[in-house]
């Protein structure tokens, strides 16, 4: 229970870490602040997933102490959050592939036989559905936009495509948190993720890719090295100064 609670919690922190890296960025003030806004968003899905997985391990850690002394191989993220920002097109379809994952699997916590999962799903649905929201609209209005913006919507969708199996692809962890009724069946998430994808990818007239090989390991804590960087810049002050506050 408390690595799948830090798989939920590192998704969420390390995809806020780098929507975070667009503040004062972004192309236009108004996708500035709603990036920025996401981030927020996702930063507080995470606190309640890391609280949560220390008072399940019981040795005392905080939320704090999770997120800024693990190691790389101690976080159980997987591999598209974790993936550099690139440029806008970038940025969206990591978006718009995770928001698709985490709405069918936040919907499916809902049934959890967990009362605070249940409980922390039903909060963090309702921001979802609006990230999904978001992400969906710019895909479209990129995708079906001008010759550039098409374009580089379509190479950011071939990128970005091998990084998304990971997301639905259940191991030993998965299976047995399913068995025991407290996440949800990934295969179910498998199909609804597919038939959404396609479904905005045919709107903003862009192409599946046709590829079926799939990057993974990030769920058992292999990573690129991508996220040694983040860590490094997100985790510097408090390594730097233990247990300093604000």
């Amino acid at each position: 229970m408390f690595e799948y609670l830090l798989r939920l919690g590192d998704n969420s922190l390390i995809l806020s870490q780098r929507l975070g890296e667009w503040c004062g960025h972004g192309p236009v003030l108004e996708q500035d602040i709603a990036l920025t806004n996401i981030a927020l968003d996702l930063l507080g899905q995470t606190r309640m997933y890391l609280t949560y997985a220390g008072e399940i391990e019981g040795k005392g850690r905080s939320e704090d102490d999770l997120a800024y002394f693990r190691d790389a191989h101690q976080f159980y993220n997987c591999l598209l959050v974790e993936r550099p920002n690139g440029d806008f097109g970038q940025t969206i379809a990591r978006q718009f592939f995770f928001d698709v994952f985490n709405y069918y699997q936040l919907k499916g916590l809902l049934n959890s036989t967990d009362q605070r999962l249940r409980e922390i799903a039903e909060k963090a649905l309702k921001e979802t559905t609006y990230h999904l929201r978001f992400s969906s609209e710019w895909v479209i209005r990129l995708g079906d936009g001008t010759e550039e913006s098409h374009t580089r919507m379509q190479n950011a969708i071939q990128t970005l495509w091998p990084f998304t199996g990971e997301l639905y692809t259940p191991d030993a962890l998965d299976l047995e948190m399913n068995a025991r009724g407290i996440a949800p069946d990934l295969q179910e998430i498998k199909s609804s993720w597919h038939i959404k994808v396609a479904e905005v990818l045919q709107e903003a007239t862009l192409t599946l890719p046709e590829t079926s090989w799939m990057q993974s390991g990030g769920k058992q804590g292999r990573h690129s090295e991508h996220l040694g960087f983040l860590l490094a810049e997100m985790q510097h002050i408090q390594r730097t100064y233990p247990g300093n506050v604000w």
